[in-house]
């Protein structure tokens, strides 16, 4: 019994050690073209301290390695943790239950996305807090749109044509300032923290139906979530005088 629990972690180690070097070549492959590129500017064009250039090959191997186990976390527990929580809530029955939990995880999930973070430390016009806040109810808000829209199999054709439609009636009347902001703000959507939970959830909540578009209803939630920011920081120009520096 204990020789074979030894194989089994061993075997769990062996498939876990594949699947780092795995995604460490894939964030090698992505980060390679910059390296060679910025190497080449300092070497040739625009002429660098040897210290600054090293330095800057030093963060790019962190990079490497930090995207590398950033990506392996996110398979193996976001991945699996939003495909879960989306199967159990369905099975409660109780849309009004499935709604909130899906707006908690909405914001949750978006407040702690790295790229949101420097976004919101970037902005000079409008307070952190009150950014990460709209930012979060954003996506929060569409990903209970999302659940309703594959419970009931609505189409996504009509819900993004009428939500771009009050994305462009709200640009056209909102605070310059904002505009930008706001669908820069759309981006924090495909940083990888937020991606692979809400894809995981949609295919987790899309189980509960048995016809043969449900799986595809399960995609779409990234272009629909991307919507929400947009919408709460241009509804924010509306409220805000930009005085936040």
């Amino acid at each position: 019994m204990l020789s074979r629990s030894k194989a089994k972690r061993k075997a769990h180690m062996e498939k876990t050690r594949t699947l780092l070097t795995e995604k460490i070549r894939e964030s090698l492959v992505s980060v390679l073209p910059i390296i060679i590129i910025v190497t080449l500017l300092c070497l040739f064009l625009v002429p660098m301290q040897p210290t600054l250039l090293l330095t800057f090959l030093i963060g790019a191997l962190m990079i490497v390695v930090g995207m590398g186990l950033f990506s392996l976390g996110a398979e193996r527990s976001m991945t699996i943790i939003g495909n879960k929580i989306g199967t159990a809530l369905t099975k409660t029955n109780k849309l009004p239950v499935i709604l909130l939990v899906a707006f908690a995880l909405g914001v949750a999930v978006t407040v702690a996305e790295p790229d949101l973070q420097v976004l919101a430390d970037t902005v000079p016009n409008i307070d952190k807090s009150v950014l990460l806040a709209a930012v979060g109810i954003g996506v929060g808000f569409f990903m209970a749109v999302c659940v309703v829209r594959i419970l009931y199999g609505i189409n996504l054709r009509w819900v993004l044509l009428g939500c771009y439609i009050a994305v462009f009636a709200l640009a056209t009347f909102t605070d310059r300032e904002f505009l930008c902001i706001a669908f820069d703000s759309g981006g924090v959507t495909t940083g990888p923290m937020t991606v692979p939970f809400i894809l995981a959830l949609g295919v987790g909540i899309s189980h509960v139906r048995s016809d043969r578009k449900a799986e595809a209803d399960s995609f779409g939630l990234v272009a629909l979530c991307s919507i929400g920011p947009i919408l709460s920081v241009l509804l924010l120009g509306f409220f805000s005088s930009g005085s936040g520096e």
